[in-house]
């Protein structure tokens, strides 16, 4: 059976009684998880001996059997959660695969329910609106925003702070395009600027993903939180009470709209650069050591830790890598093509005689001057340039090592900007 090549996400909306249900069925998938990874880890540690869906499955069954809220999640549910976690160690221990060591789920989690395609039936109602037969549920409605165009392979159910979604793996069939012939470009990802593509003259910028009043809102909410929880802690033996779980429901809203707005300009981004362009050179970013905390220890307490902070919230909220992740897929989907290339001095080097000097951005400012042949450009344009001409460089391979000598630099043809035009653009 082929597997799913698309993935497609609804809103659901279930009755009040079946909303109840699911959330009781995310949490025993929550605590399943954690009772068969500390089975596994437990009988390594003891015997020696590596478990997995085959071997947890008769515990499994004598579960169902004992436990009435683990009967009540269907076996089918279950089962997925022991194959997921197979997938967890065999990402593991993949040598060529990022993940860590599995990792606990605890009650903050997020809930979600996994079902096999075969467990599912979906059916349109008419021109926005279908409903999918869920196990031991029945028919839920949920809003067909757009078409499946394929065959169930897989569903999930989770929840965040805007409701209730229904996620479907769907095998399509589609082959990847051919080369779609487009120009080549090279894209600098930033905090500033959100992205620069070398082929245009000005940058692309994410729209703030919470507007004033909501940020406000949401620094009051944190406040909030933390006086409650002080409470629960020193009053209540740290239960929570509804007025908590009613605060943190209203961030988790907050947090939800900001991560839609996010992942739709990332989408857009994405898309445009992979439909309208036949090559794309992109840097290679090591995000984890770019995002590392600089507080220290009490011994060697860190410098500009606040400002260092700030930063590291900008790169994120920017997400250079979920932008790599689908740029990958997408490059692959409409015929162009992805190179990564190593992103040392890329924001030093000069794109026009191709020396490499700290000098020529005095202050990590906008404007990049070149001390040695007088070039001037907007920093992250000129970064641009130079990242297409490595990608060019590379010959169609994509680099994943580290490399420090200097490549042959083919400078893109562009509009020269004056240092006064730059001073004026960015004030």
């Amino acid at each position: 059976m082929s597997k799913a090549d698309r993935g497609c996400r609804y809103r659901l909306y279930p009755e009040p009684g079946t909303a109840a249900r699911l959330e009781s069925w995310g949490h025993t998938a929550r605590a399943l998880w954690s009772m068969a990874l500390y089975q596994r880890i437990y009988v390594y540690e003891q015997r020696g001996r590596t478990l997995n869906l085959a071997g947890q499955g008769r515990f499994l069954t004598e579960a169902r059997r004992e436990m009435d809220w683990v009967a009540d999640l269907p076996a089918q549910c279950a089962q997925q959660v022991l194959r997921h976690l197979d997938a967890a160690y065999a990402n593991f221990w993949n040598p060529d695969h990022p993940a860590g060591f599995p990792a606990w789920k605890k009650r903050g989690h997020r809930l979600a329910v996994s079902f096999p395609g075969q467990a599912v039936e979906v059916r349109k109602l008419n021109r926005h609106w279908a409903e999918v037969r869920l196990p031991k549920l029945g028919w839920v409605e949920f809003r067909l925003s757009r078409v499946l165009g394929g065959t169930i392979r897989n569903a999930g159910v989770s929840r965040d702070g805007s409701g209730w979604h229904i996620s479907f793996g769907v095998y399509t069939g589609r082959k990847p395009d051919a080369p779609n012939g487009g120009p080549t470009c090279g894209v600098d990802f930033g905090v500033a600027s959100s992205a620069f593509v070398s082929t245009e003259t000005e940058p692309r910028k994410m729209p703030p993903t919470l507007k004033p009043m909501e940020r406000k809102r949401l620094r009051a909410l944190e406040q909030r939180k933390a006086r409650q929880v002080t409470y629960a802690k020193k009053h209540q033996g740290g239960k929570y009470s509804r007025r908590l779980r009613r605060t943190i429901a209203q961030i988790a809203r907050l947090r939800t709209r900001q991560v839609n707005r996010r992942q739709d300009f990332t989408h857009k981004l994405t898309t445009d650069l992979a439909q309208n362009h036949g090559m794309i050179g992109i840097e290679d970013l090591r995000v984890k050591n770019m995002t590392r905390a600089a507080k220290g220890t009490v011994e060697y307490p860190g410098s500009r830790v606040r400002q260092k902070t700030g930063l590291n919230c900008g790169i994120l909220d920017n997400a250079p890598g979920e932008r790599r992740w689908q740029l990958e897929y997408k490059c692959r989907m409409y015929g162009s093509q992805l190179i990564a290339v190593p992103p040392f001095h890329t924001s030093q080097t000069c794109a026009n005689c191709g020396k490499v000097d700290p000098s020529s951005r005095e202050g990590c400012g906008r404007l990049f001057s070149c001390v040695h042949c007088g070039h001037e450009d907007d920093a992250d344009h000129n970064a641009s340039v130079e990242i297409e001409a490595r990608a060019r460089r590379t010959g169609g391979s994509v680099i994943n090592r580290t490399r420090s000598a200097a490549l042959a630099r083919v400078p893109a043809p562009r509009r020269r900007r004056t240092r006064e035009a730059l001073q004026a653009a960015h004030g």
